[in-house]
């Protein structure tokens, strides 16, 4: 079973091969010496560095006090989640599954091979405490690749310990600097090998990696569209990895990034050709709707139990929070096998590569060239006008199940607004930005609305199913009640907010 852990480093390099004396380190009582050990470590990546590309790095390394695989995931600079499991001869099932998204069908193969005399030392408080590990490798790195070439190099490593201060790495540096000692030029000890053990290329010269370069900067109006399609890309790239681990949050993100995605392709259709889009389009809706089999009930679970906590408890009769309960787990049961079973399907896979390959050689159309502050503009300036004949027409409705789908097709077309604004807005600066915000807020209002209707048909089965056992259905018709309040609220304020967003927004 793979074990997950936050790791926060820092990497230094200097002429000199030895530790400077961090003795006088602010909160360091001790430096304790660990000794030496010899670590022996191949990295796994695609022919093509995939891997690398997305500073990801997959090792399985003996030796030390942590041996096995090791793979690690870039969180922000000098941070890094590194998930470990136990050493074995092939790479753990887990840890190919959390690189899929990357890998695809390319096969994973060592490209480099790092043996490193690590001399550690402790630096702990007048407590004992642990602070940072410091050490001092000396590497020695032996290309894999046909043609690599070996480089060998010092480096000092300094990691704060589990649960420490980020700011006491800080004093370190402070220390380090006045001795001389320097920020590594390199992120990471694979990094550094790969470009220093790299292939010659005829004529003298390394191989360049593989690693694209970071698009220019945004000019025209398709260069705009495909920086924000590109990033929803990114995002579920990046995203995978925490859906297949369940981290908090992670797959209503990955479903808001697939209806990023999709809403840019309808929403910029002059600027990229719906004949390669709109395909896509409906593999993202299948996508999200994948994800939302179970984010949809555990969103309801939630919206019911606060609204069971706040009932006096003279308002709740029978056993609700137990048919609460039963309702919300029915389904859960091999609910993250069955997603981890989508992530690993040829079909989501396929969806990967067709947005890389638009990415790459995206289908521009005429409007693509053209100015951002008209094309762009345009763009969102039809999705708004669209919004507005959708929420003038739930207002002109009476109350109703003819008004609760009005309300629900104007919140949609909200958020395509809000979306398409969301991309328009390093374009058009502040005005595009300000009608996020405006579309943010009258999403909520009109969600807030669904949110009411879906809890209402809600506690209707629930309340028949209780019928049924016999139970007191009391507190159901309570609860209905109040979400009927919560609609007649939106309602009533829906005309004065609109009018109000209608009025301030300028593009």
């Amino acid at each position: 079973m793979a074990d997950t852990k936050r790791e926060i480093e820092r990497k230094y390099e200097s002429d000199d091969s030895g530790l400077p004396d961090l003795t006088g380190v602010s909160g360091v009582a001790t430096v304790v010496d660990k000794g030496v050990a010899h670590l022996d470590a191949t990295y796994y990546d695609t022919a093509d560095q995939r891997l690398a590309a997305a500073k990801i790095t997959l090792r399985r390394r003996t030796g030390g006090s942590d041996a096995g695989w090791h793979l690690k995931f870039p969180v922000a600079p000098d941070i890094r989640d590194e998930i470990h499991a136990p050493l074995a001869d092939t790479l753990p099932p887990d840890l190919a599954g959390l690189v899929r998204s990357r890998v695809r069908d390319a096969e994973l193969v060592p490209v480099v091979r790092l043996r490193s005399d690590r001399d550690l030392r402790h630096l702990v408080d007048a407590d004992g405490r642990l602070l940072a590990e410091v050490s001092v490798d000396a590497v020695h790195a032996e290309g894999l690749a046909e043609g690599a070439g070996a480089a060998q190099w010092t480096e000092l490593e300094v990691e704060l310990a589990d649960g420490g201060d980020p700011a006491f790495l800080d004093k370190v540096d402070k220390r380090l600097r006045k001795a001389g000692v320097r920020p590594s030029k390199s992120s990471s000890k694979l990094a550094r090998a790969l470009a220093e053990t790299a292939p010659k290329r005829k004529g003298g010269g390394k191989k360049k990696q593989s690693a694209q370069p970071a698009p220019a900067d945004p000019v025209t109006a398709g260069d705009h569209v495909l920086a924000y399609v590109r990033e929803q890309r990114d995002a579920l790239l990046a995203l995978d990895p925490a859906v297949r681990q369940d981290a908090p949050d992670s797959v209503h993100r990955m479903r808001v990034a697939t209806r990023r995605t999709r809403s840019a392709f309808r929403s910029y259709a002059k600027v990229l050709d719906r004949t390669v889009t709109d395909p896509m389009g409906e593999e993202l809706k299948w996508l999200a709707g994948e994800l939302g089999v179970d984010r949809d009930r555990e969103v309801m679970t939630e919206r019911l139990t606060a609204a069971v906590d706040v009932l006096p408890p003279t308002l709740v009769h029978g056993p609700l929070r137990t048919r609460l309960h039963t309702w919300a787990n029915a389904s859960r049961g091999g609910s993250r096998s069955r997603l981890t079973g989508v992530l690993d399907s040829a079909r989501y896979l396929a969806l990967l590569d067709a947005l890389d390959a638009l990415v790459a050689d995206p289908p521009l159309r005429a409007d693509a060239a053209g100015k951002p502050e008209k094309v762009i503009a345009k763009a969102v300036h039809k999705d708004f006008g669209k919004l507005s004949v959708l929420v003038d027409r739930a207002i002109d409705l009476e109350p109703g199940a003819e008004r609760d789908v009005a309300v629900h097709e104007a919140r949609k077309k909200a958020k395509r607004a809000r979306y398409s604004a969301e991309a328009a807005a390093p374009a058009l600066g502040s005005p595009a930005s300000a009608l996020v915000k405006s579309m943010k807020s009258v999403q909520s209002l009109l969600g807030d609305h669904q949110d009411s209707v879906m809890t209402r048909q809600t506690l209707r089965e629930l309340s028949a199913v209780a019928h049924a056992a016999g139970e007191d259905t009391f507190t159901y018709g309570v609860l209905y009640g109040r979400e009927e309040q919560v609609a007649a609220t939106v309602e009533a304020r829906l005309p004065e907010v609109w009018k109000g967003i209608r009025t301030s927004a300028v593009l």
